[in-house]
């Protein structure tokens, strides 16, 4: 019908204008392309430039970011650099020729112009004229306009001092230079013909441009001027030091205009940046606000909750939520979907007409080139549409990733506990990592649901003009194929399910073994757990596998399935007695090739369906599990009441499930400003006591009413990543007074001197590199800064020496919080005196309650709690020596002094002397050293993540690929991939050979050996594609295993150093997402690559069999390829590095919030930790952004490049005279060419995402070469089966430091610990105590000296042969997820008996007894279903299972009450009699039997001696120390 309209509209206008007609038909048809394209982008210069003016009139100059010169690749936003803003523009050499190179094809054309005047002048002189000799002025008139404007607009660009040259130039230049080239071969053919008497003015003129022509194509590929603008520096420097020069602007996509959109020109700016050095975070522009994760999440979060509260019965669907949230996207998506998929369906419709046309069956004149213009302008919107698809899908992905993760991190922090505990942090984080990516990435997906029909019809309506009634038989097959897929799809489900719960697991006991990789080095325990790792990886790997070969097989079924369709329908068409032609046939064929994309995504469709639906189900679920309600306390503004906290009727259950409460009957009620000390044994309830008070324990019953805020400092102590700084001000403004009083009042400002960078020291993973008191003492300092009027204090001076202790308790809770309201746990009796009100609980109730006195004369438990401290005091036997002491110690607070200083005493009073006067010369060097820290931090602990940076090293890709088998099957599978290619070649080779060209002629063979030699060759191919699909499903999971088992190997066999310096999340990050990708992704995207190679090479072979001269184009188009791949990749990889990186941050964030959420609700901090999430959620989508906006603006001039390839061709096919080529053969070559550009950029595309991908593989492979710790075995050094014997320990001159970047810590410590003894080892927090015993571990290597056990060096033994042999119970208590056998003997070495005997020794036996399922009780994770005491207890059990020579206590009785303390220490008195034990304690009656004394100071020996001797010497350190205790455990009125 078109060619009929075409046909009537030219009769019509010879009708009207006959002469202009004629005029025009001289022209050839290069000649009048050249015209029209010039004066079509002279009329386009002309309306931009009109539309800009009229824009600028009415105010709207913004919407038209597109400036016409300077708008596609300025720097700055308008293109044009102020005097104020640059003093020097430098005009290079390029831009010089270019200006050149333009007025001299100006001054030919307007040469040739006059030229022609003067014959035109001449032959109207002499009476020659015809009616259309005016015609000759044409051509040079438009090419001289044409060229009048672009030389205008190239100078105009050193005005604007654009730095990039604007699209509609480039284009106009490359285009003109491909018209050039055309003719230049048109009047080579027509000189062979005609020889000199072709020749005219025109001809030479096109010859002497071509070099200039060349250059300026040459320029506009790159689109550089050669301008450079030279900025003041003054200008140049960012508003803050701190902000990233890089962020201050938005991305130009958000007001990139019309043509800029198309062309995808506005990310130019960032490549080119990528081009010269590798990018950086700070390079990469903002999102625009519409992009930013909190738009996003407020709209997903909004439909979800509307769609809860409109039907709070039925299940609300996030589907539905998600599609109502980004419609528009959707909607805007499918235009372009539906329009890419309608003109997708031109070629195989016109490919019938165009063979009928090589066979002389031309309807029309000049059909050839309309059919031509026609395939390629419908290239051409195929092209456009695609990657405006493409990247519209991408954005929609990254919106719902962004919104979905948010959802995800909220409802981490509002969790109650009894849905905590069916979600462990590594369910949650694979939740984030792995489920919300695949909702993300269905967006890709979306669409096929409704184009698959469309296809299908489309396909159905081509085939029904080709091969009439036989298309039914297509329809019929087509369906048989789909309904296949679906028994298909639910296995694929049901492995999908089994894998994702199977990866749960292991994430889950990964993340527990990352966060207590001390605890399993330190018992020798990480092989155990990591073959627990490795039989969980096997259980996932069995999954995984049966997935992957469903996956090979449903593969080579739907790459079959065309051949399968073409087969059903050629044969129904012969059976019925229809008859094929070559036109027809290559239509249908090339119908099927594109009918074969959808039907073999369908497999993929329906496996992501079902993926998908894993997801969202797994997600929703999580997302409506139970929050802590808001009405379990009311909270009361400040000042509105005189009572601070008042409970009544209180019971609250952690398990709602249990009959007995955790607490009960609770009734209390707290005066503002009244001090409350909460006691009781072990277990007795008194943490979830203050839970009940925070509102995290479930309420049953009662009332709770807070008035004014409340600030919390947990029992274990949460600490943050990050300086320890921002740990401190926790998000409040800083005030510097309020921050140094603070620091004083913690008793940090010691400790901060002796960090190398003071106050900005980071802080590894869950604060790694503080000791247990300086981390409690960090979290006293968050609660004091955060001023608020309730302060919850959960034992916190358990983990302090007890100098500490005691000025904490003056200085914090009696002077800084004098007129707060305090309510804390202690163990400790000797504060109890100081508490307004005291009470004492017992199996979860308030059994006492009031001041110490009262308590004190009404006996029962109270009484039995200070009585236990009593003896314990008693026990140390020197109260006369203190009485006699005590004037002369009166004025020594300090417990320890500085070597080789004579600085003033160290107490409070000192020290606010010193912050007073502000002249110590130890402040003037920590504020020096402040100011140092902060401009370098390379020395810190925790550096930031490591990355690659420029190509992917060929040894990453060699080690995939020799990972399974030594890579043998890679040549198997490209032979598998090249011979399906060869046949599927051949079977198309052999329809458009024996059919007759045109109907009526003969046939070259019978009906039957036609389909049989088609159907033998199609189905033989199909084979050779299932060979690839199961040799690449083998190879893949070889590589995977391999590669996995590495990785974890050399991670549990690194030093303990690298865990301290390394966030968990980072690791994490690789063993889940990386770990996916190798798993899942690799193997087929290098099945794919290699696949697209093949076929590429495949449809160049076909079309240059038939046309070479389609090489001249081919070979010019290839290194175009390969150099703009090469500009790409230089971004693109930086950009996939920055995206890799940048998501561990997130995952580490989640995993920090969901272990201190408690802490973060009890400062009421959710929102900003919410902002900080979505903060983080930007710095990974604006580099992800930007990757797939590259990977489309590849993809498009790689498909614009082979459109006019096979524009080319065409254009070839059409001009060869008639005979000279045979029709099937041209035909063919057209229906592979109408594949080319999806072929060469799914190449380009397949190659780029594969070294996107390998980039998981790289940093996996960054983790196979961790430098290992020392042996765990070292056959010819294994000491004797019973050493050590004695167990003495010889410490020479051992120098200790974390890092050999960061100082040294233990400095040339010396001593004998007898074997056999008890040692006692004290000194300030932070001295070195526990870093010695690190070092006695080989958890740290010393730096210098030696460490000896019974004559042995520890160092020259293997690890485990160390480690087995000693015992420790550690400061901070460790379960595992499990049970309580697990926990006690996890290498299952003992008998039930000895188990029980344990349990019973560590005070738990009957504990255990009471519970349900006795040692097989559950342990979940963190052990959070047992108190931190009865943590300890279990520590503890393992000790005396374990019955090793030498044993450390390291504040291992810091979490129980006095009582149980003296109980477990005549337990490891009778139990270790015979054994050396090495005790670190703050409470004194702990050490003070012990048979020596270790005193620590600054790293440093002080003293070391016997109790006794020591205590005699009145200038000792350890007589301060006791002194200090006694007078405090007194209950000296001080206070």
């Amino acid at each position: 019908m078109g060619i009929n309209l075409l046909l009537a509209a030219e009769t019509t206008i010879a009708g009207a204008s006959n002469g202009v007609a004629l005029a025009f038909g001289e022209l050839s048809l290069l000649e009048l392309a050249s015209f029209c394209f010039n004066l079509a982008l002279v009329l386009v210069f002309v309306l931009i430039v009109s539309a800009r003016y009229v824009a600028l009139c009415f105010g709207r100059a913004s919407l038209w970011k597109e400036d016409l010169v300077g708008s596609d690749g300025d720097v700055r936003l308008n293109g044009v650099a102020d005097v104020e803003e640059a003093h020097n523009i430098v005009i290079g050499k390029s831009y010089k020729a270019s200006v050149v190179c333009c007025f001299y094809v100006l001054l030919v054309y307007i040469f040739v112009l006059g030229y022609a005047g003067i014959g035109l002048i001449r032959e109207a002189a002499q009476g020659e004229s015809g009616n259309s000799g005016w015609t000759v002025l044409l051509l040079p008139a438009a090419l001289s306009l044409a060229w009048f404007v672009l030389s205008s607009s190239v100078l105009y660009c050193k005005y604007k001092a654009a730095e990039k040259y604007s699209l509609l130039l480039r284009v106009w230049w490359i285009a003109s230079f491909i018209i050039s080239l055309c003719m230049l071969y048109d009047d080579g053919k027509g000189f062979l013909k005609e020889g000199s008497g072709h020749l005219d003015s025109y001809v030479l003129a096109n010859i002497i441009v071509t070099p200039a022509l060349a250059f300026i194509c040459f320029i506009a590929f790159g689109g550089v001027t050669g301008i450079q603008v030279c900025r003041n520096s003054d200008l140049q420097e960012p508003l803050l030091l701190e902000e990233e020069a890089g962020c201050l602007k938005v991305t130009p996509y958000s007001e990139a205009g019309l043509f800029s959109l198309i062309s995808l020109s506005w990310l130019d700016p960032l490549l080119s940046v990528g081009a010269k050095r590798p990018l950086e975070l700070k390079d990469i522009p903002l999102l625009a606000p519409k992009d930013r994760s909190k738009t996003n999440y407020k709209i997903l979060n909004s439909n979800w909750e509307k769609l809860k509260a409109k039907d709070p019965q039925k299940t609300p669907s996030l589907a539905w939520a998600i599609l109502k949230s980004f419609w528009k996207e959707a909607w805007r998506n499918a235009i372009f979907a539906g329009l890419n998929t309608l003109v997708s369906y031109v070629g195989p419709y016109m490919i019938s007409y165009f063979v009928d046309y090589l066979c002389g069956k031309g309807t029309y004149p000049n059909e050839g080139y309309v059919l031509a213009g026609i395939l390629f302008t419908a290239k051409l919107l195929e092209t456009i549409t695609s990657r405006q698809w493409y990247l519209g899908v991408d954005i929609m992905g990254m919106h719902v990733r962004s919104a979905l993760t948010a959802m995800v991190y909220r409802k981490g922090l509002k969790l109650s506990s009894s849905a905590r505990q069916n979600h462990t942090s590594g369910e949650i984080v694979n939740y984030m990592a792995v489920d919300v990516q695949r909702v993300g990435d269905f967006s890709w997906y979306l669409h096929d649901i409704w184009m698959l029909p469309l296809q299908i019809i489309l396909a159905l309506a081509i085939l029904y003009k080709n091969v009439g009634i036989a298309s039914l038989a297509t329809l019929i097959a087509t369906v048989v194929s789909i309904i296949a897929t679906v028994p298909v799809a639910r296995i694929q489900e049901s492995y999908q399910d089994k894998l994702m719960a199977a990866k749960d697991d292991r994430m889950r006991k990964t993340s527990e073994c990352l966060r207590n990789m001390r605890i399993l080095k330190s018992q020798a325990w990480e092989d155990r757990y990591r073959l627990i790792l490795e039989e969980m990886r096997n259980v996932e790997f069995k999954y995984l596998r049966k997935a992957l070969y469903s996956q090979a097989f449903i593969t080579c079924i739907f790459w079959s399935s065309p051949i399968f369709v073409s087969a059903i329908t050629f044969g129904t068409c012969i059976l019925l007695g229809g008859q094929l032609t070559a036109g027809s046939v290559l239509s249908a064929l090339a119908t099927f090739r594109i009918l074969q994309e959808p039907l073999r995504n369908f497999p993929d469709l329906v496996s992501m369906m079902a993926q998908t639906k894993v997801s969202l189900d797994r997600i929703s679920a999580f997302l409506q599990e139970e929050e802590l309600p808001e009405d379990a306390i009311t909270t009361l503004p400040r000042g509105i009441s005189n009572v601070a906290i008042e409970i009544t009727n209180g019971d609250f259950c952690w398990d709602q499930c249990s009959p007995t409460p955790t607490l009960s009957n609770i009734h209390v009620k707290v005066e503002k400003g009244m001090r409350v000390a909460v006691c009781g044994v072990v277990g007795s309830g008194k943490s979830s006591f203050l839970s009940c008070i925070l509102g995290e324990i479930p309420k049953i019953s009662g009332e709770v009413r807070i008035c004014g805020s409340a600030a919390y400092v947990s029992q274990s102590a949460w600490i943050q990543s990050g300086n320890i700084e921002e740990n401190i001000l926790f998000g409040s403004p800083m005030d510097k007074a309020k921050y140094k009083s603070v620091i004083q009042a913690c008793s940090l400002k010691k400790d901060l001197e002796l960090f190398s960078h003071g106050d900005q020291t980071i802080i590894g993973d869950r604060g790694i590199n503080l000791s247990g008191g300086q981390k409690q003492r960090v979290q006293l300092a968050r609660a004091l800064y955060q001023d608020a009027d309730i302060y919850l204090l959960d034992d916190p001076f358990s983990a302090v020496d007890a100098h500490t202790g005691s000025e904490l308790f003056k200085e914090y809770i009696l002077t800084a919080l004098a007129t707060k309201t305090v309510i804390f746990v202690t163990h400790q009796v000797e504060f109890l005196p100081a508490a307004d009100l005291i009470l004492v609980m017992r199996e979860g109730q308030i059994i006492q309650a009031g001041i110490y006195d009262e308590l004190l004369q009404a006996g029962t438990d109270f009484s039995t709690l200070v009585e236990a401290h009593h003896e314990a005091i008693e026990a140390m036997d020197f109260c006369n020596l203190v009485s006699e002491e005590s004037d002369e110690n009166d004025h020594l607070k300090s417990l320890l002094t500085v070597e080789n200083s004579n600085l003033a005493s160290n107490s409070i009073t000192g020290l606010a002397k010193e912050v007073q006067e502000g002249v110590s010369s130890s402040e003037k060097k920590a504020i020096k050293e402040k100011k140092k820290a902060k401009r370098s931090r390379k020395k810190q602990l925790v550096q930031d993540e490591e990355r690659e940076r420029g190509r992917v090293s060929m040894k990453v890709y060699l080690s995939y690929m020799t990972a399974a088998y030594k890579g043998l099957l890679i040549p198997l599978i490209i032979l598998a991939q090249t011979m399906f290619q060869v046949l599927q070649i051949a079977s198309s080779w052999w329809m458009a050979w024996a059919n007759p060209q045109t109907v009526g002629d003969e046939p070259k063979t019978s009906s039957m050996m036609l389909i049989g030699v088609y159907m033998a060759l199609a189905f033989g191919s199909s084979w050779f594609i299932f060979i690839r699909a199961v040799l690449v499903a083998t190879f893949g999971l070889a590589a995977a295993q391999k590669l996995f088992l590495k990785m974890l190997r050399t991670v549990f066999r690194a030093p303990m150093s690298f865990f301290d310096s390394t966030p968990s999340g980072r690791i994490l990050n690789r063993v889940s997402i990386d770990q996916s990708v190798v798993d899942l992704d690799i193997p087929f995207r290098l099945g794919g690559f290699a696949s697209t190679t093949i076929q590429l090479l495949g449809i160049i072979g076909v079309m240059t069999q038939v046309t070479w001269e389609v090489l001249l184009l081919v070979i010019p188009m290839a290194i175009a390829c390969v150099w703009m791949q090469k500009y790409y990749m230089a971004s693109s990889r930086e950009l996939v590095r920055i995206v890799s990186i940048q998501k561990s941050p997130i995952i580490h964030l989640f995993a920090e919030s969901i272990a201190g959420a408690a802490t973060i609700r009890g400062f009421g901090q959710e929102k900003r930790f919410m902002k900080r999430n979505l903060y983080l959620l930007d710095c990974f989508a604006r580099p992800f952004f930007c990757s797939v906006a590259a990977i489309e603006w590849l993809c498009l001039r790689m498909e614009l490049l082979s459109t006019f390839v096979f524009a080319f061709c065409i254009v070839l096919l059409v001009s060869l005279p008639a005979g000279s080529i045979d029709p099937s053969m041209a035909g063919l070559a057209v229906t592979y060419g109408l594949n080319m550009n999806n072929r060469l950029s799914r190449w380009i595309l397949s190659f780029c995402k594969l070294e996107n991908k390998i980039i998981s593989i790289e940093r996996i492979h960054q983790y196979c070469h961790i430098p290992s710790e020392a042996p765990a075995v070292i056959e010819d050094l294994r000491p004797p089966s019973s050493w050590p014997e004695n167990g003495t320990i010889e410490l020479i001159d051992l120098k200790v430091r974390y890092k050999e970047s960061l100082p040294v810590v233990l400095h040339g410590v010396s001593c004998i610990f007898p074997g056999g003894k008890k040692i006692g080892i004290v000194g300030r927090t932070g001295s070195g105590k526990s870093t010695m015993i690190q070092a006695l571990f080989r958890l740290i290597e010393p730096a210098g000296g030696r460490i000896i056990i019974d004559n042995i060096d520890i160092s020259k033994i293997g690890l485990h042969d160390l480690r087995n042999r000693l015992s420790i119970i550690p400061q901070d208590p460790t379960l595992f997820e499990g049970t309580i056998r697990d926990n006690l003997d996890p290498l299952g070495e003992h008998p039930d008996q000895d188990i029980w005997q344990a349990l019973d020794k560590s005070q738990l036996g009957d504990v255990v007894r009471q519970k349900e399922q006795k040692l097989d009780t559950p342990v979940i994770e963190n052990g959070d279903n047992w108190s931190v005491g009865q943590r300890q207890l279990v520590s503890l059990g393992r000790a005396l299972l374990k019955q090793a020579r030498i044993l450390v206590l390291d504040e291992a009785t810091a979490s129980v009450d006095s009582a149980t303390d003296n109980l477990i220490q005549k337990i490891i008195r009778s139990e270790f009699k015979d054994c050396t034990v090495c005790t670190i304690a703050h409470r004194i009656p702990t050490v003070i039997d012990s048979d020596m004394v270790l005193v620590f100071s600054d790293g440093r020996v002080a003293e070391y001696d016997t109790p006794a001797r020591l205590l005699e010497d009145k200038s000792s350190m350890f007589l301060k120390l006791v002194s200090e205790y006694s007078s405090r455990s007194s209950g000296v009125p001080d206070f």
